[in-house]
């Protein structure tokens, strides 16, 4: 079939015909829409654009436009921002990275072999205290190829030499070749003192390495590993100065035990999270590849020879140990992110990582996340997909700005080992929780399943327990995930509900037709499952006196008035005073705080906003715990 000429020679103007689009336009526009909102004059006439911007943690805002203001540099040339390679992408995709944390030598040996027969190219080991002993090493090895599938070592601080040198007597054994040799010994120290609270030893580490690295060329060294600070709740910022602060202090190490600098360089790997925040995660990869390039060019490292090596590990902080079958879906969003944001290796932690040691079918889900990616959506074929998106290159610059600043002040502190023994890193990434922590009170950070839609009749998982996720030292580093408050009020109410048969529950008094109440009840029903709290909808009610004699029948000692507005205007102040004279512990009213309900008797207002954090953790001890009445106004602040 001949195909008509398209014409291609002559240039298509899509924009024919239609009024040049320029920013002063779409600021009247904008403004048009905003003053139709209610948004104050004052704010539209200067800047309209402010009023749409988001706030990061990180300290500057995500803007509601982007333009073609600024010019990205290419794949392959420096900083690297766009990765390393300026030709095709990768054949192969990037290293699928299995983690493993079992304990018994024979079940990991097990696994170990699934998931290579299954997709995974290399193996992230955690060995020691609460994992699998140094002696199993060589048993859990032993069907492995490790010059086609090299090992990750993740040992703390006690066993990190011992699990070292095991490794490579494991290569040694198997008969492996010095010069073939490309597994890493995962040695981090800095990480492993910030956790135990115990002063790092960075120059013995670097020693210890240095006599291995002449005979093992390729083998790698140090972790410099930004997931410390993600994982208790710290910016991307933080974790980018942090991780660099950490490459940097490894890197002066090894040069001073006798290592040359570009060799050290290549040694050195990096560890950052990847979440469900996709444009974040890539920006973050790109920023750390141009931070790692100043450094080394600082150091006198030829551009060629300016390796960043990049391991993205799927968030611990973001997954629910309630509703956990969504933890598969925000693993996808945060690995295709890993993917397009240029990651080396990348780990898929299984959905059921939180409630203890992954089960074979969470271990298949999450290594054929990747494969699907890789196979079928053929992501790794594409340099820098995201390459010329004014958002990205823009946050790209963002974090690269703020995450270098942070690494300035780690070194102005000393380094990094100076700002962990002295507090100053657990202070600013405290600083950045609290304000995190806010979010997520206020559900202005929403946690899908949990603080969003849970599901109250969920039967929770299972699982044999993982040791090496128990409580990080008194004097140690903070392990936070984002769900952690919301959780603990469900396992209280699910304790309460297993002990007596009953789940707490509040009685909703659901004034008029069903048409004036509906919204605001399914709101509330949906905020009170948040914290385990059952609603009891009794349908709709004519009047205070109904309301409060349907109420005393119920038996409950929590009552959430739900309706309009308008019905609120005429009735609301009557039915909190009925609802406090038939016995209600706490009156709720579903909608804007007002000093006349308050008055009346209302204790508490739920909007969307609220702090329902503090909402929910005062229900629940009235609940179960029954304590003296005390006022509460959910629009203050979350406790910290």
């Amino acid at each position: 079939m001949d195909v008509p000429d398209s014409g291609a020679d002559e240039a298509l103007d899509l924009a024919e015909g239609f009024p040049t689009a320029t920013r002063e336009r779409w600021r009247e526009l904008v403004a048009g829409v905003l003053r139709k909102s209610g948004v104050a004059e004052e704010r539209l006439a200067h800047d309209p654009e402010s009023v749409l911007a988001t706030p990061t943690l990180d300290g500057f805002d995500i803007e509601p436009l982007y333009t073609r203001e600024s010019t990205a540099t290419d794949p392959g040339s420096t900083p690297f921002a766009h990765g390393r390679r300026s030709g095709e992408g990768m054949a192969q995709g990037w290293d699928i990275r299995a983690r493993h944390t079992d304990r018994d030598p024979a079940e990991l040996r097990r696994r170990v072999h699934d998931d290579l027969m299954n997709g995974v190219s290399s193996l992230w080991i955690a060995v020691g205290e609460g994992a699998v002993p140094v002696s199993g090493l060589g048993d859990v090895l032993a069907d492995v190829h490790l010059d086609l599938a090299p090992v990750v070592l993740d040992s703390g601080t006690q066993e990190a030499f011992d699990a070292a040198t095991a490794l490579l007597d494991v290569h040694t054994d198997a008969g492996v070749h010095a010069e073939r040799v490309i597994s890493h010994l995962g040695l981090d120290p800095l990480t492993a003192a910030a956790l135990t609270g115990e002063r790092s030893e960075v120059e013995q580490a670097a020693r210890f390495a240095v006599e291995h690295a002449a005979r093992f060329p390729h083998l790698g060294l140090f972790i410099a590993d930004g997931t410390l600070v993600h994982n208790a709740g710290g910016s991307d910022s933080q974790e980018l100065g942090t991780a660099i602060a950490a490459a940097t202090a490894y890197l002066r190490a090894l040069t001073d035990a006798g290592l040359d600098v570009a060799d050290a360089a290549g040694r050195i790997e990096f560890r950052l999270a990847a979440n469900a925040d996709q444009f974040s995660v890539i920006a973050k990869l790109r920023a750390v590849r141009a931070m790692w390039n100043q450094v080394l060019e600082a150091s006198g490292v030829p551009a060629e020879r300016r390796v960043t090596r990049l391991h993205a590990t799927t968030s611990d902080a973001m997954l629910t140990r309630r509703d956990p079958h969504v933890n598969m879906l925000r693993a996808t969003v945060a690995c295709f992110a890993a993917g397009v944001g240029g990651a080396d290796a990348v780990t898929v932690a299984p959905f059921d990582s939180a409630i203890g040691l992954p089960d074979d079918f969470a271990r298949r889900v999450a290594r054929n996340t990747q494969s699907l990616l890789i196979e079928e959506s053929h992501l790794a074929k594409v340099i820098d997909p995201a390459g010329g998106s004014f958002y990205v290159e823009s946050l790209t610059r963002d974090l690269y700005r703020t995450g270098w600043e942070f690494f300035q002040s780690l070194e102005r502190a000393g380094g990094l080992a100076e700002a962990i023994e002295h507090g100053e890193l657990r202070a600013a990434v405290d600083g950045v929780w609290q304000r995190r922590r806010h979010d997520l009170a206020t559900r202005t950070a929403p946690l899908t399943g949990l603080s969003e839609f849970p599901n109250l009749d969920e039967t929770p998982l299972v699982r044999e327990p993982d040791l090496t996720r128990t409580r990080p030292a008194p004097d140690g580093f903070p392990v936070r995930r984002y769900g952690q408050d919301y959780e603990a009020l469900r396992d209280r109410c699910d304790v309460q509900a297993g002990d007596t048969g009953h789940r707490p529950t509040a009685f909703l008094a659901t004034l008029g037709p069903v048409a004036e109440h509906t919204a605001r009840a399914s709101f509330v029903t949906n905020l009170l499952a948040a914290g385990g709290i059952a609603a009891d909808d009794p349908g709709p009610l004519e009047d205070a006196h109904t309301a409060a004699t349907a109420f005393a029948l119920s038996g409950h000692r929590v009552a959430v008035i739900c309706s309009s507005d308008r019905i609120y205007a005429e009735h609301a102040p009557a039915l909190a005073r009925a609802l406090k004279g038939a016995g209600a512990r706490r009156v709720l009213l579903v909608g804007a705080p007002r000093d006349a309900y308050r008055e009346a008797g209302v204790d508490v207002f739920a909007h969307k906003g609220c702090d329902a954090l503090t909402l929910l953790t005062d229900l629940v001890d009235v609940l179960i715990t029954d304590p003296p009445t005390t006022t509460t106004d959910s629009t203050q602040g979350a406790n910290a």
